[in-house]
């Protein structure tokens, strides 16, 4: 089928025909597009806003993130290296609530004025637009910018997709729903919805002149005893900017009845130790709150006709809250279910649900790692010895970087007994 355009009397309404529509162009159904075309399945991709466009997010683009986009296509992150927009980082500050600091490098004995980064921080209306540019290139891929699909039909073994006026109807026989948090299709097809024990919420701001950024460019995440058990983040942006933030589970937020917005402004304004930091920063803009449906659950994403990516399918990761590189691990996976499913002439459920499979297989393991280890975290006496013992021993400082870098390591550091050990400071 490709895809098709008609052009319906002067009303403007549009039709289109296509083998696959992602519904969402953020990076998950942008990655499931670019890797279509490089497999040489034509596809369409539909996104409610026109780009560049805004995206609240915490701004981070992980190690994982970086190799996946290597995976996909290397020049995507030598642009990231070489462009003002994208800032090269280095490595991660932890601290404790107790407010001892752990600083851990992802990546020993670099260059940064040589080396090209593990990792980068990026405001989302320019990552995303570097990976719209790379879209476009792709005569393979239809891109529809500004339209809101609302309405979601199955009839006689097709999807019927339109917006809320009519004006756009998309006939297709796969959807990759790619559209976030908020997924109207997620909910009313894939009958996803919001659980508060595996659901976070966060808000950001953007400031500028936030002083005692560290060397290197290191994302710092607080875990304050005044706001515990969540998390307090300042990422810093090009042009001496920063991208500030907290985030808490929902379930919590509930429970202690915490206005985020409001906590947000206390820490930056009376805590005793970031207060200082910010007395000659200027934010730029309002506080703003976003959803995060988190991996810490096995969720069916998939189904007749239909996958779900990236945090449509609630695949946030629990203890660092990013998405994007879920989502673009997601979105890779799908496209290439999507084109056996096209070469098939199969898009069952049963076929689908190697989806699933894989999802799970490559990335089950390290979400559920990550979710035992953000109920470690929740326990701030923990932390805190944690952190005592790491500061005092630089083997286990190492064990601990290497967390983020290995999932076994991640795993034995959830492991009682060599937490014991850890405690007892016996290596």
């Amino acid at each position: 089928m490709g895809f098709q355009l008609n052009w319906l009397s002067s009303h403007c309404f549009m039709e289109y025909n296509s083998d696959i529509c992602i519904i969402g162009a953020g990076p998950g159904g942008a990655a499931a597009a670019i890797k279509l075309g490089q497999l040489g399945v034509n596809c369409l991709l539909v996104d409610k806003s026109s780009f560049p466009r805004d995206k609240i997010c915490g701004d981070g683009i992980s190690g994982k993130t970086v190799t996946l986009l290597n995976r996909l296509n290397p020049e995507i992150v030598d642009r990231m290296h070489t462009d003002h927009e994208h800032l090269d980082c280095w490595g991660v500050k932890f601290v404790a609530p107790n407010l001892k600091e752990l600083d851990f490098s992802f990546r020993d004995n670099f260059n940064p004025l040589e080396d090209v980064p593990p990792g980068f921080i990026s405001k989302r209306i320019d990552f995303d637009n570097l990976l719209i540019e790379e879209v476009k290139k792709d005569p393979k891929i239809k891109l529809l910018e500004g339209v809101n699909l609302m309405s979601f039909q199955k009839e006689n073994d097709l999807f019927i997709l339109s917006d809320r006026n009519g004006e756009y109807t998309i006939t297709t026989k796969l959807v990759i729903a790619a559209n976030g948090a908020q997924s109207a299709f997620s909910r009313q097809i894939g009958g996803l919805e919001k659980e508060p024990r595996h659901h976070a919420a966060g808000v950001r701001a953007y400031y500028k002149n936030v002083e005692g950024v560290t060397q290197n460019n290191y994302i710092e995440l607080h875990y304050l005893k005044s706001f515990s058990p969540g998390y307090f983040w300042i990422f810093p942006l090009p042009d001496g900017h920063a991208n500030v933030g907290a985030g808490m589970s929902s379930k919590k937020i509930s429970q202690k009845k915490v206005n985020l917005k409001k906590a947000l402004t206390e820490i930056v304004e009376h805590h005793p130790v970031i207060s200082k930091r910010f007395q000659k920063a200027e934010r730029i803009g309002s506080i703003k709150g976003f959803g995060l449906p988190l991996g810490s659950k096995k969720r069916k994403i998939s189904g007749d006709r239909y996958m779900l990516i990236g945090d449509a399918g609630h695949l946030i990761d629990p203890l660092t809250g990013e998405g994007i590189a879920n989502a673009i691990y997601s979105g890779t996976i799908a496209a290439e279910i999507a084109a056996k499913a096209i070469a098939a002439n199969d898009y069952s459920a049963e076929f689908l649900k190697a989806y699933d499979e894989k999802v799970f297989r490559v990335m089950g393991p390290e979400l559920q790692i990550s979710y035992q280890l953000q109920k470690m975290l929740s326990y701030p006496w923990l932390f805190n010895i944690m952190a005592n013992l790491t500061i005092k021993n630089d083997k286990l400082g190492e064990v601990i970087s290497c967390m983020f870098k290995d999932i076994d390591v991640r795993k034995k550091i959830t492991n009682p007994i060599f937490l014991f050990k850890m405690l007892l400071n016996i290596r």
